[in-house]
């Protein structure tokens, strides 16, 4: 087995699930990627959560491209991210010939997590916890398939998002952090991609507009798991190769403060 103390860490969105060819090509890579290197992944689930709301006539809001989760929607938002997107994704990984294990943030003690703010409801923000059980699992040769569902120490089921998760899980296990999703990275206003991403640009990009809501919580998580794990974050297209990803051949990459002069 690869040497675990430099995991791969794989955000996905929920969208994925949506496109079970390209979420199969890429488990295939993930895969092959395994034989060098142990890989996490972390999914959302925003679509699947949409759905759900929806067909029970409940309302969805978000601040800041932050989702609203309020307690009496837990069980609902906890069912589509924890279950359903956890165990398709699962399914999809058994297909691929790997061994999964489907886990929360709030499993095993992997991360601790904090009600954001209660204009949010239960949404929370998470922090590095416990190594031990991610170890274990990479050890033996599985898959961990994480869901961006967690608890505060009293037990209160908190909707993280899952760019923040991911992150973390990242900076608990020291690894190299790809945030992909259907767009091939970060664009600037005349729609260029930005394929180098410091926080000069970012706060430039910021103050004009051009990155916001969503797309400024994904880069803010990049910009934290690469500041404190002082190394570049990816965030490119899930249906780019892996291959080309780590290569840095496609995408943003989001470059810590740190290495921002001689990049």
């Amino acid at each position: 087995m690869a040497d675990i103390s430099s995991p791969v860490v794989i955000k996905v969105g929920g969208a994925l699930l949506e496109n079970p060819q390209i979420a199969g090509q890429l488990l295939a890579e993930i895969k092959t990627l395994q034989s060098q290197r142990p890989v996490i992944l972390v999914h959302g689930g925003g679509p699947l959560v949409e759905t759900l709301l929806a067909a029970m006539q409940l309302t969805s809001t978000k601040i800041d491209g932050l989702r609203v989760t309020p307690d009496e929607q837990m069980p609902f938002v906890c069912g589509a991210l924890a279950g359903s997107a956890n165990k398709s994704l699962c399914g999809l990984a058994i297909g691929a010939g790997i061994t999964p294990v489907g886990l929360s943030l709030l499993d095993g003690g992997i991360t601790d997590c904090k009600v954001l703010n209660e204009n949010y409801g239960a949404v929370g923000v998470p922090a590095a916890g416990k190594p031990e059980l991610l170890n274990q699992l990479l050890s033996a040769g599985f898959l961990p398939v994480i869901s961006s569902i967690g608890s505060n120490a009293e037990g209160r089921l908190l909707n993280v998002n899952a760019d923040q998760a991911a992150t973390v899980i990242a900076e608990l296990m020291g690894g190299d952090l790809l945030l992909l999703s259907n767009v091939d990275g970060v664009f600037d206003g005349d729609k260029l991609l930005i394929h180098e991403l410091d926080q000069p640009r970012l706060d430039e990009e910021v103050a004009k507009g051009v990155i916001k809501d969503g797309m400024l919580v994904k880069v803010a998580a990049a910009m934290q798991a690469a500041t404190e794990l002082a190394k570049p974050v990816t965030i490119a297209n899930w249906s780019a190769p892996l291959t080309a990803i780590l290569d840095n051949q496609t995408g943003t990459r989001v470059i810590p403060a740190s290495q921002t002069s001689g990049v």
